[in-house]
């Protein structure tokens, strides 16, 4: 699969996972500070890794990623019902530390340079 129709098919399976997640999703561990950060798709549409960030904590998150994963055929099941392709991707629930990781660089930043900067 070409490059362009690769991003078009993940920002679509984005949108219309936010949009499940947000409107239809009712149990209560599945909290709206919930956020899909970006979903990579393998090339052959096997695998669709979906990274998730909770604004709250990490340790939450984690926990997120555990519940969402068991939730996956779920996610799967509805997609299938949204989005029309030849074949929908195994869902893979994944923490994304970016967020995180770049306030720990901004705040070492702020320690090592001057305050002129």
């Amino acid at each position: 699969m070409d490059k362009q129709r690769l991003k078009r098919v993940e920002s679509l399976l984005r949108d219309e996972l936010a949009a499940l997640i947000l409107k239809e999703v009712k149990d209560p561990r599945i909290d709206t500070l919930l956020s899909i950060t970006e979903i990579k798709v393998a090339r052959d549409l096997s695998v669709a890794k979906v990274y998730i960030s909770y604004y709250a904590d990490s340790k939450k998150c984690l926990q997120l990623v555990t519940v969402l994963n068991h939730a996956a055929p779920f996610f799967q099941q509805e997609l299938a019902k949204r989005v029309r392709l030849r074949r929908m991707p195994h869902l893979v629930f994944l923490h994304d530390n970016s967020i995180e990781r770049g306030f720990r660089i901004t705040e070492t930043l702020k320690r090592i340079l001057p305050h002129d900067y």
